[in-house]
C-alpha cells in the first residue's frame, strides 16, 4: 500500500465529523477534493472504509481500523515535529491552543504578547465549550487547552493558574439591581439565561443550585457569554457569567452584578496537556508563562 499522511489526516477528519462537508470546512478544502482523497485511500486499502446509511456516514470495520492507526500515526508525527522544534528552539514551530469561549476574553492579549516575544511561532487558536476543547486535546488537534473544568482523566495534567469567579448579572433597570443582599432562593422566582449543555459555566451553575436545594427557571439557553449579556440587557432574565467578561458593561453601566448570597461561585482556570506527550517549545513556553501568574502579561480586569 502507498498511503500518504494527507490521506490519513483527511480520513480522520471525515471519521470524526461523520461528514465530508464538515471535514472539508475544517481543512479548508472543497468537498470533491476530500472525497477524492478518501476514495484513493479506499483503493489503496482495497476495502470500503465508509458506508452511507440514510443521510449519515458510518465507518466500516476496516474504517475503524484505519482511523485508529491514523490517530496513532498523527501523534507520532506530532512527536517528531516536537523533537525537531526542540532542536530548533523557539525561533520556529507551532503553538496549537484550544480555549473555552470565556477564556477568549483574556487569551488574545496574552497571545499578542507571546507573539511579540516569539515572532517565528505560528499560533493556531480554537475556541469552543469545555467538551469541544477537551476533544481537541484528546484527538491531538491541540497541544494545550485552557478550561475552567479540569478533565477527570489520568492521561492529562491540569494545572491551576488563575481564579475565575462567576457572578449573577441583571439589567440595571431590573428591580433586584438596587438590592443590597439577595437570598439565593429569591432567584428561584426569576428567569435565568444559561449557557448550552457541555459548557463548564452551565455545569457549575447547575451544581451550585443543586447543592443549595434551589430550583431555577430557565428563560433561554444561549451558546456564548456575549449572547447572555445581550439577553440580560434586553430584559430576558438574569444571567451567570464570569466576572472577567464584564469590564465594558460595568464601565458603561449596562449591567449590574447582583449581591446574591453564596455568590460568586469561585471557579479556576486550568492549563491542560496530555501526560505522555512531550510539549513543543512554544507550548511549554506558554504554559510556563501562565503558571508564572504574570498578571501584567494576562492583563485581566477583575470586574
Amino acid at each position: 500500500m502507498h498511503l500518504t499522511l494527507r490521506q490519513l489526516a483527511l480520513f480522520e477528519a471525515v471519521a470524526r465529523h461523520g461528514s465530508i462537508s464538515r471535514a472539508a470546512e475544517e481543512v479548508h478544502l472543497t468537498q470533491p477534493a476530500v472525497s477524492m482523497q478518501v476514495k484513493q485511500l479506499e483503493e489503496q486499502v482495497g476495502l470500503p472504509l465508509l458506508e452511507r446509511i440514510g443521510k449519515h456516514l458510518h465507518l466500516t470495520e476496516a474504517g475503524h481500523e484505519v482511523r485508529s492507526h491514523a490517530a496513532r500515526i498523527a501523534a507520532q508525527v506530532t512527536d517528531l515535529e516536537t523533537a525537531i522544534a526542540r532542536l530548533r528552539g523557539l525561533e520556529h514551530g507551532q503553538l496549537r491552543l484550544a480555549v473555552v469561549a470565556t477564556a477568549n476574553y483574556f487569551i488574545s492579549r496574552l497571545l499578542a504578547r507571546f507573539s511579540q516575544s516569539h515572532p517565528g511561532v505560528r499560533i493556531s487558536l480554537q475556541v469552543g465549550n469545555s467538551a469541544q476543547v477537551l476533544a481537541a486535546l484528546m484527538e491531538n488537534r491541540a497541544d494545550l487547552i485552557i478550561t475552567g473544568q479540569p478533565p477527570d482523566d489520568e492521561d492529562v495534567i491540569a494545572q491551576h493558574f488563575m481564579d475565575n469567579p462567576l457572578v449573577v448579572i441583571a439589567a440595571t433597570t431590573h428591580p433586584l439591581a438596587a438590592a443590597t443582599s439577595i437570598p439565593l432562593e429569591r432567584l428561584g422566582g426569576e428567569a435565568l439565561v444559561v449557557r448550552e449543555s457541555g459548557s463548564g459555566t452551565r455545569e457549575a451553575v447547575e451544581r451550585h443550585f443543586a447543592e443549595h436545594h434551589v430550583t431555577y427557571h430557565t428563560g433561554c439557553e444561549l451558546s456564548s457569554n456575549e449572547a447572555i449579556k445581550q439577553a440580560v440587557q434586553a430584559g430576558l432574565g438574569l444571567g451567570v457569567v464570569s466576572a472577567q467578561t464584564l469590564e465594558l458593561e460595568l464601565a458603561t453601566n449596562r449591567l449590574a452584578v447582583l449581591p446574591v448570597e453564596s455568590f460568586p461561585i469561585l471557579r479556576h482556570w486550568y492549563v491542560v496537556h496530555r501526560r505522555h506527550t512531550r510539549l513543543a517549545p512554544a507550548a511549554d513556553a506558554l504554559r510556563s508563562r501562565l503558571l508564572s501568574h504574570d498578571r501584567s502579561a494576562i492583563r485581566l480586569s477583575e470586574g
